[in-house]
């Protein structure tokens, strides 16, 4: 059994342990201290339950056995991937879709032609793929000997396989970060919650390719832990790191931030709360009346500067960040860096019905039932007129601001083109039809996230609102990081539904990679071998 943690320690990046397991007590990590924030310690141990009581109640045996369960977990998901891997590498020796952008350059980099005259003017992103693959293929090489190919092809995509352990064991720490320590979730949850999140069909896919998926997950999963901790420079660093993955990173380390000021505005709102029950003022009543309380408090609690400073204290790496993002965008001229003809940014509404529709369809187990479909409709009776609006509104964003980009109707590849030819180009009414089920989409969302804090929610809903509706190709990669960001919140699923989360994620990865494997194509003006994708 591992010692408990004792006093608040803050976590630092070298004291996370490569795997977790029965494998002896991990060393305690040194603090860092600070006079203005608060901070955890992360408990990176074996697990504890709780009891009703609210005591800590640790059996040996049960901890022992989480680790056990862990370790199998990520062995086999790691077997199964680099079986998958080998396979991928046989079937494809040479790059595909975007690699032919992303691996000439890493491979330019690592010959050590770092500067901008060798830079491809098509990539769009910043360099961190490239460097941080250099930075690991280059030592690599010199540990091991090995002399030719160092910066080959198939050790280029193999980053990827290592940033997806490497996330593997960020969604399990922040599994048990985010849920109430106070509610006992078994061992079984919290592990099957972890695999599933690990092979989500779309993010695993691009494990096995040289693409920027796996290593900006890997930097933002990082920076929330540590936000969650309470190191929030940490947090900033990596958040850094992220937006050298990719430009858009930087709206989730703002809500790493937002994280930090939700929580805040959290325990002011309920000792607003407390002291209103106590002094017994008449509960103020009328349409939008939760709406127009919240506002006022929060005009308050803007106007004191005692707040403000405190919030500042906690918040200052990630506006030091936000700083060095706006000055990045005043010299490039605009967030893309390259080509930006085909990267320009809109105001595409529809992106969050999209969002909906397809966290809908992956979340099916825990957002779609009778009992959903039945409360909803029940609230829909209830509510006609604000759901009437809601519909109009919805139709009108619908119809003024949807978007067909050039690359969603011409490349075949991906699955979205097939989506959108298939269903959104059937008929134009079609478009309207769906209206309903984005609505309900959005509210069971809402509704699985009722848990959490209501300024959370703000805070997750703004990040959302920016990553998505500027974007105008619609592309399931967009999804990803709100969709995992979006799972790890809600309260964890019973079993049964995890089993169901689990199997069908396995069913559709088998499907998309036989089909991206035996199901090629040919283009009439082009004798390269074409695979289906996400």
């Amino acid at each position: 059994m591992l010692p408990e943690a004792r006093g608040p320690r803050s976590p630092s990046i070298l004291c996370l342990p490569a795997l977790l397991g029965p494998l002896g007590p991990v060393p305690p990590c040194a603090p860092i201290s600070s006079p203005s924030v608060k901070r955890d310690s992360p408990d990176l141990s074996l697990p504890r339950t709780f009891s009703r009581t609210g005591f800590l109640a640790r059996g040996p045996e049960m901890a022992q056995l989480e680790g056990y369960y862990f370790s199998a977990a990520l062995s086999c998901t790691f077997l199964v991937s680099c079986l998958l891997f080998s396979a991928f590498s046989r079937a494809l020796r040479e790059p595909y879709m975007d690699e032919i952008f992303h691996l000439p350059q890493a491979q330019r980099y690592c010959e050590g032609r770092f500067s901008l005259s060798q830079w491809d003017p098509m990539i769009t992103i910043l360099p961190g793929l490239y460097l941080l693959s250099v930075g690991v293929v280059k030592p690599a090489s010199s540990i091991f000997g090995w002399s030719e190919h160092v910066c080959s092809i198939g050790m280029l995509r193999f980053v990827n396989l290592l940033f997806s352990v490497g996330n593997f064991y960020l969604l399990y720490l922040l599994l048990r970060k985010v849920q109430p320590r106070h509610k006992a979730a078994s061992s079984v949850q919290r592990i099957l919650s972890t695999v599933t999140l690990a092979i989500f069909p779309t993010l695993y896919f691009f494990n096995f390719l040289y693409y920027t998926e796996a290593g900006s997950m890997f930097f933002t999963l990082f920076a929330y832990l540590m936000c969650l901790y309470g190191n929030h420079k940490t947090s900033a660093l990596l958040g850094f790191c992220g937006f050298m993955f990719r430009q858009t990173n930087i709206i989730w380390a703002v809500f790493c931030a937002g994280n930090v000021i939700a929580q805040k505005l959290t325990e002011a709102w309920k000792t607003e709360l407390q002291k209103k029950k106590e002094e017994r003022l008449p509960p103020v009543r009328g349409p939008f009346s939760e709406f127009r309380k919240i506002l006022r408090f929060l005009l308050a609690y803007s106007m004191s500067f005692k707040n403000l400073s405190a919030l500042l204290l906690l918040t200052w790496p990630y506006g030091l960040l936000a700083l060095l993002f706006c000055a990045f965008v005043a010299v490039n001229g605009g967030v893309v860096i390259g080509d930006r003809s085909s990267h320009e940014a809109c105001l595409h509404f529809p992106q969050l019905f999209y969002f909906c529709s397809f966290t809908l369809f992956f979340s099916f187990p825990h957002l779609l039932s009778l009992s959903k479909i039945r409360a909803f409709l029940c609230l829909v009776w209830k509510r006609k007129l604000q759901f009437f609006a809601v519909t109009l509104v919805s139709i009108f964003l619908v119809w003024r601001f949807t978007y067909a980009h050039k690359y969603l109707l011409a490349d075949n590849r991906h699955y979205t083109f097939y989506v959108w030819k298939r269903v959104f180009q059937r008929h134009e009414i079609v478009r309207y039809l769906l209206v309903p089920l984005y609505i309900f989409a959005g509210w069971s969302i809402a509704d699985s996230l009722k848990s959490k804090p209501i300024f959370w929610n703000l805070m997750f809903f703004v990040c959302l609102f920016a990553v998505t509706v500027p974007q105008k190709l619609l592309e399931f990669r967009y999804f990803i990081l709100p969709y995992v960001i979006y799972r790890l919140n809600i309260p964890l699923p019973p079993t049964s539904r995890l089993v169901c989360e689990l199997g069908c994620y396995v069913v559709v990865n088998f499907l998309t990679f036989y089909i991206s494997l035996h199901k090629t194509f040919q283009w009439p003006n082009s004798p390269d071998t074409q695979r289906f994708m996400w």
